[in-house]
């Protein structure tokens, strides 16, 4: 082959090479052209990717509804980033900035608190990643921050304790002294538990919050606190806990203060997890609201529809039931959680 014809095939050969690459470029593009930023993926057949950021494992509601989510994403086909907080509102951040890097197709979160969220998920809104609010809720007033918030109404949880409490507890011979337990403070079901309680109780003066201090919605603050309100308050007629572990630590600090719990002091509690179930059954506290940890199919089917582009609900209500010690002993056999 004599020079000029080999410069020509040599030159041939390398337009062949780049055209290669770019059509590699163009058409090979399921990496960089799908996934994140909030795009459908699932046109090409990708799988959906949520990032997910728990509020902890502070209670046996919680190891309930992070298995919910879980089952249900790994049921669903869908690719789970999951961090744990550690009840610590700085953590959750941190994750919810690591799933914006990630490009995750949504970000679901339980917050830890109501306030201080919307530096972040403007953030996210600007990377175009929907948002979807789990269990709680945050005070944005700043709608457009998230696609829907999913979970249980918990004005209403706390105004059904206080219902109970109303028809169950006579007040008319006197003061009904009542103390609370509250949950994380500054978290929606802790706010909002309380104002519920307290809006149907202030129908008659007779029933008094003597004492009412956060828990942290573990059974050992419950504990902790329990025992300090005793020393204080050596006649207390009611509990309200915002929750069954912390109302479970209590009965522990109600017995070694030599009184009987569900008896000498009434004991009101929300969640209706099963050890929670178990003490109602046995009598030792006397009502339970539902909070129903068990929104992972929910939070999912929502997950799709948003990556679709489907218009959802601004907001989605858990359905809940309540439980006097009856109808603990019949629902415990086929608990869940």
């Amino acid at each position: 082959m004599t020079l000029p014809a080999l410069r020509k095939r040599v030159a041939a050969l390398a337009i062949t090479a780049a055209a290669a690459l770019v059509l590699a470029a163009c058409g090979g593009g399921g990496e960089a052209g799908g996934g994140g930023g909030g795009s459908a993926p699932a046109d090409g057949g990708e799988k959906i990717t949520l990032g997910f950021s728990q509020v902890g494992a502070e209670s046996g509601w919680r190891t309930a509804n992070t298995k919910s989510v879980q089952d249900s994403a790994a049921a669903a086909g869908i690719e789970l980033k999951f961090s744990d907080a550690q009840q610590k509102q700085e953590n959750q951040i941190k994750a919810i900035r690591s799933f914006i890097q990630q490009r995750v197709n949504v970000i679901a979160f339980s917050p830890v608190v109501e306030s201080g969220w919307d530096t972040v998920l403007m953030e996210a809104k600007r990377a175009n990643i929907p948002v979807i609010l789990t269990d709680r809720a945050v005070d944005s007033p700043d709608t457009s921050l998230y696609k829907t918030f999913l979970g249980s109404d918990f004005i209403e949880e706390g105004k059904k304790a206080g219902e109970w409490l109303l028809k169950n507890v006579d007040a008319s011979a006197g003061p009904v002294n009542i103390v609370e337990l509250q949950g994380t403070t500054g978290s929606a079901p802790a706010i909002d538990r309380q104002q519920g309680f307290a809006d149907v109780i202030a129908q008659n003066p007779n029933y008094k919050v003597i004492a009412s201090q956060t828990g942290d919605f573990t059974r050992s603050g419950g504990k902790q606190v329990m025992e300090a309100f005793l020393k204080a308050n050596p006649d207390i007629d009611v509990l309200y806990a915002h929750n069954d572990d912390m109302g479970l630590g209590a009965i522990e600090a109600i017995e070694a203060a030599g009184k009987v719990p569900g008896q000498d002091i009434k004991i009101i509690t929300v969640d209706a997890v099963k050890d929670g179930m178990q003490a109602l059954a046995d009598g030792k506290i006397n009502f339970i609201v539902e909070c129903n940890p068990l929104l992972g199919p929910q939070l999912m089917e929502l997950v799709k529809k948003v990556v679709a582009g489907e218009e959802v609900p601004a907001r989605v209500v858990t359905q809940e039931t309540t439980f006097d010690t009856a109808a603990a002993k019949a629902a415990l056999p086929d608990r869940q959680y």
